[in-house]
């Protein structure tokens, strides 16, 4: 019996542009660099992208990191696209759907755009690569999502580390993943682009809950339940809006969870800190040099988790400490339960007084599709 000639792997690809130089753009540049592609990096600042040719460096948010030879950065935002097979965007997620415009015209017919972005956007709630495939005239299989335990400054300095890339196409995601994978680096692939995409959004919220009860001065039980809680609070938003449960476990979920949650280099980590030690939001935006992403989420995400009836109490709390309703020491004894009633851990756990809350939530999602036919308030599927 002859058999089956396997599928020869997708080639990678060999021009790539990464569009933003913050600490996060420029580092998945130097990823792709080293991986052995021709980069350049977008700068929207003459003056970096200068600083990056000449002497290796972007002081301005990797100070003390050498850059790979093969990258390249300009000013020029066509230059920076002519002839790219992969466009990578790492931009602030709520001035996405305005630089798209930008981009459009220089997108080629068979470009694959990869959303670095964590974010959902204000007013639409759509997720980044909702956003770029209504503002590109490009199809779902050229779009992909890159998310996981990414602290730029660790990976800059090439400490081994993981990520998932995800795209509807899962030779897409393949393609992309060749590329971001180094000595240093690897990337794992799947099709769930939905729970990949909210994983890491969800996480930024559950940082911002870590950062402000330890800017309290609560200790590791307060951490570790809220993280455990933040996980169950993500997987049920993610899967309300179609995603895989098990993604929520995997380096999009749980892996970028720890890391952001855990580490001092995370800006939302460092934002909820800055709460939690009594300042207003106003001043941690003023001294924040980079975006936390997750301050810009926490309303969307909260709109999006009530429309399908998902009870979010931790998100919610975060919430009241943005907006000064809530004292951030008052913030922990809240944050793990939404009812005085017992109940059970996991949501899929029944019976009177367990789960009960989060049985009425499923079973409003349920109803909400019945009479939607089958979709969600969006008119999307579940």
């Amino acid at each position: 019996m002859a058999k089956t000639a396997r599928k020869a792997p997708p080639t990678p690809p060999r021009r790539i542009a990464v569009l933003g130089a913050g600490s996060w753009g420029t580092t998945f540049a130097k990823i792709l660099a080293d991986g052995g592609s021709d980069v350049v990096l977008w700068a929207r600042r003459p003056e970096l992208a200068r600083e990056i040719n000449e002497v290796k460096r972007n002081s301005d948010y990797l100070e003390g990191i050498n850059l790979p030879r093969n990258l390249r950065a300009t000013s020029k935002l066509g230059e920076a696209m002519r002839d790219a097979e992969v466009v990578f965007v790492s931009i602030p997620s709520q001035t996405l759907r305005g630089n798209l415009e930008a981009i459009k015209p220089y997108l080629g017919p068979s470009t694959i755009v990869v959303s670095l972005m964590k974010g959902v956007e204000k007013g639409t709630g759509l997720r980044m690569s909702e956003v770029i495939a209504q503002g590109l005239p490009i199809e779902p299989e050229r779009i992909a999502v890159a998310s996981g335990p990414n602290l730029a400054l660790e990976i800059a300095r090439e400490q081994p580390t993981a990520a998932v890339v995800s795209s509807a196409s899962l030779e897409t995601a393949q393609t992309v993943a060749m590329a971001a994978t180094n000595r240093y680096f690897r990337s794992y692939v799947n099709t769930d682009v939905i729970g990949t995409e909210f994983g890491g959004v969800l996480k930024n919220l559950i940082a911002v809950a870590i950062g402000i009860v330890d800017g309290v001065g609560y200790g590791e039980n307060t951490k570790a339940s809220i993280i455990t809680r933040g996980l169950v609070e993500m997987t049920d938003f993610a899967v309300a809006y179609g995603a895989e449960a098990q993604t929520l476990s995997g380096l999009a979920g749980l892996g970028d969870l720890i890391a952001t949650c855990e580490s001092s280099l995370s800006r939302n980590n460092t934002a909820g800190r800055l709460l939690g030690q009594g300042y207003s939001f106003t001043d941690v935006v003023k001294q924040m040099n980079q975006t936390a992403e997750g301050l810009a989420s926490v309303a969307p995400v909260l709109s999006l988790a009530e429309a399908r009836g998902v009870e979010m109490p931790i998100v919610r709390q975060v919430s009241q400490v943005l907006a000064g309703t809530l004292d951030p020491k008052d913030i922990a004894p809240h944050l793990t339960t939404d009812s005085d009633e017992p109940q059970g851990e996991r949501t899929t756990d029944d019976g009177h007084g367990h789960g009960g809350s989060s049985l009425r939530g499923a079973f409003k999602r349920a109803f909400d599709q019945l009479r939607n036919g089958g979709r969600g308030p969006r008119g999307d599927r579940p």
